[in-house]
C-alpha cells in the first residue's frame, strides 16, 4: 500500500476551559462561607484587589413605605439589581487590557465606575438582631472525653489506670459506647492484663455520666438498674434488661408476661421504669453546636407581588486598588505584574458579578414555577426539574445545579435549601401531580394525628392517602417513612 502526503483543512467546534473559566464554573458552586473564604484569599494575594468600606444598599438604616413601594415598581418593569449590575459589566466590557503603555489609562473613571459593591436590592432590610453575640459562640461546651478525663484526674486512678483509661476514654463513641475495641484488644496494646483493663472499664462505667463506656445497651441500661446511688430493687425490671429487651422492643408485652409469669399490669409498669433509662449515656455531650443559616436570596411578599432580592450582606465589596496606578510606567516587569493583577482581578469581580446575577435568575424561575408554595404552604410544592428552570432561564441543568448546590432562601414559609423546590412528580387520581415532599408532609400528618395504641401500618397509609387522590405504592410510603425517621407501626404502637 503506498503511502503519500497531503495537506488537509477542517473546522470544528470544541470548548476550550480556560482558566478563567474555570475559576467562574467553581464560584458558581461555591457556598456563601466558601466564596467569602476565596474573596479573602484573593485579596491577600492580589494586591490590586481592595475591599471598599462603603455600605450598600442593605445597611442598618430602616426601610421606609415609600422605598419598599419603590421597589415592587422597580421588580414589576424589570428594572432591578440584575439590571444595574448588568450595566456594571457592560461598562467592564469596555475596558481593554493589554501590553502596550498604560501612562494614559484612566485609573479614576475606573475606581468609581467598576467596585464590586453588592447590591442588596431596594425594599428589603436584613436584620442580624437574631445571630448569636460574640459572648455565645467564643466558647465551646465541654466535651464527653475532657468530662471523664477530669474526673479521672480527680479519682484515686493510678498512673497505669490513668493510662488505660484515657486509652479507653478516647476510643468512645458519639453515644458514649465502647464498640469498635474489645477489652483483650485494649489489653494487648497497652500490655496490660484482661483483667487490669476490666477493672478500669469497670470504675469508668461508674462515673459520670453512669453507663458510659457500656458495650452494648443491655449492659449500659443494667449499670444503671445497680448503680449505687440510685439502685432499682425490682426483680421484673433487672429480669426484662438482662433477658428481654429484644421483646420489650418489639412491645411484645404478653410474651414478656407470660416468661416471667408476672400479670401484664406489672409488666407495663416494669416497663415504664425502664423507659426512664438513658439508653445513650452521653446525650448530653453529642448534641451539636447549632449552624446558623445565612440565607443567599430573599423572597419577599409586599402587597400582591413577590419581591426577589439578593442578600449580600457580609460579602466583601470588591474594587480595583488605585495604590499601584504609579508603578505601571517605572519598568517593564512592573508593568507586565500589574497587567496581569489587573486581568485577574477584572475577571474574579466579574465572575462574582455573573454568580450573583445567575442566583438571582434562578431565584425567580424558582418563584413562577412554586407560586403555591410561596401562597399555601409545602402541601402545595409543584414536581420541579433542573431542566424545566434551565429552559426558563435559557442556561444549562449542571448550571442550574451548581447555582442550587448549599444556596438557601428565606421565604415566608421559612428557610429552604434550592434544591429543595425540585422534587419528582407522585401521580393523583384527578391526573395531576404532587411533589414527593408534599406527600412526605402528608404522611407525617397521619402518623402525628394516629392512635398511639393503633398506629397506622405503611398499607393503611397507602390507603389513606388513596383516598385523598394520591396513588402511590407501600414500598414508597416505607421509603418516605424511614426518610422522615418515623418507625415503623410495631415499635410506635404505645399501650400505657
Amino acid at each position: 500500500m503506498a503511502l503519500n502526503m497531503r495537506q488537509e483543512l477542517r473546522m470544528s467546534q470544541q470548548l476550550v476551559m480556560t482558566p478563567q473559566l474555570q475559576q467562574a464554573i467553581k464560584l458558581l458552586q461555591l457556598s456563601r462561607i466558601e466564596l467569602q473564604d476565596l474573596v479573602r484569599g484573593e485579596l491577600l494575594e492580589n494586591p490590586l484587589l481592595d475591599e471598599s468600606q462603603e455600605l450598600g444598599s442593605g445597611g442598618d438604616e430602616p426601610v421606609s413605605s415609600v422605598e419598599m413601594q419603590d421597589s415592587l415598581e422597580m421588580n414589576r418593569a424589570e428594572a432591578n439589581s440584575d439590571a444595574r449590575v448588568s450595566e456594571q459589566q457592560e461598562a467592564q466590557s469596555e475596558l481593554k487590557v493589554d501590553d502596550g503603555p498604560k501612562d494614559n489609562f484612566d485609573w479614576e473613571a475606573y475606581l468609581e465606575n467598576n467596585a464590586y459593591a453588592p447590591s442588596t436590592g431596594p425594599g428589603v432590610r436584613v436584620d442580624n438582631d437574631e445571630m448569636p453575640s460574640l459572648e455565645a459562640t467564643a466558647s465551646r461546651p465541654e466535651t464527653l472525653a475532657e468530662h471523664l478525663e477530669w474526673q479521672v484526674r480527680l479519682t484515686n486512678f493510678s498512673p497505669v489506670e490513668e493510662e488505660i483509661a484515657e486509652y479507653i476514654i478516647q476510643n468512645l463513641s458519639s453515644a458514649g459506647y465502647l464498640r469498635d475495641v474489645t477489652v483483650p484488644a485494649i489489653a494487648r496494646r497497652s500490655g496490660y492484663s484482661v483483667m487490669r483493663v476490666e477493672e478500669v472499664l469497670r470504675r469508668i462505667q461508674n462515673l459520670d455520666p453512669v453507663s458510659v463506656s457500656a458495650r452494648n445497651l443491655a449492659e449500659a441500661l443494667w449499670i444503671q438498674v445497680n448503680h449505687p446511688d440510685a439502685p432499682i430493687e425490682d426483680p421484673l425490671v433487672r429480669g426484662i434488661v438482662a433477658k428481654h429487651l429484644d421483646k420489650l422492643e418489639r412491645n411484645a408485652y404478653p410474651a414478656i408476661a407470660r416468661d416471667m409469669d408476672e400479670s401484664l399490669e406489672e409488666v407495663y409498669e416494669a416497663a415504664k421504669i425502664i423507659m426512664t433509662l438513658e439508653p445513650r449515656p452521653a446525650r448530653a455531650y453529642a448534641s451539636e453546636e447549632p449552624h446558623y443559616i445565612v440565607p443567599d436570596v430573599y423572597i419577599q411578599k409586599i402587597g400582591d407581588e413577590y419581591v426577589v432580592t439578593l442578600n449580600d450582606d457580609g460579602l466583601p465589596k470588591l474594587k480595583i486598588s488605585g495604590f499601584y496606578r504609579g508603578a505601571i510606567g517605572q519598568s517593564r516587569e512592573a508593568k507586565e505584574y500589574i497587567t496581569e493583577r489587573l486581568r485577574s482581578a477584572q475577571w474574579l469581580i466579574r465572575s462574582i458579578q455573573q454568580r450573583q446575577r445567575t442566583i438571582l435568575k434562578v431565584a425567580k424561575s424558582i418563584l413562577k414555577f412554586q407560586q403555591e408554595f410561596f401562597d399555601k404552604g409545602v402541601e402545595f410544592l409543584r414536581p420541579l426539574i433542573l431542566k424545566d428552570v434551565a429552559e426558563d432561564i435559557q442556561m444549562h441543568e449542571s448550571t442550574v445545579s451548581r447555582v442550587t448546590t448549599n444556596k438557601y432562601v428565606h421565604t415566608p414559609q421559612g428557610i429552604f435549601e434550592l434544591k429543595y423546590f425540585f422534587n419528582a412528580g407522585i401521580s393523583r387520581s384527578n391526573g395531576e401531580e404532587l411533589a414527593s415532599e408534599a406527600v412526605k408532609t402528608k404522611i407525617k400528618q397521619l402518623i402525628d394525628n394516629e392512635e398511639p395504641s393503633r398506629p397506622f401500618s405503611d398499607q393503611k397509609l397507602v390507603e389513606l392517602l388513596k383516598q385523598d387522590g394520591i396513588d402511590i405504592a407501600r414500598r414508597t410510603v416505607a421509603k418516605y417513612r424511614e426518610q422522615l425517621g418515623i418507625l415503623s407501626s410495631s415499635k410506635r404502637r404505645r399501650l400505657f
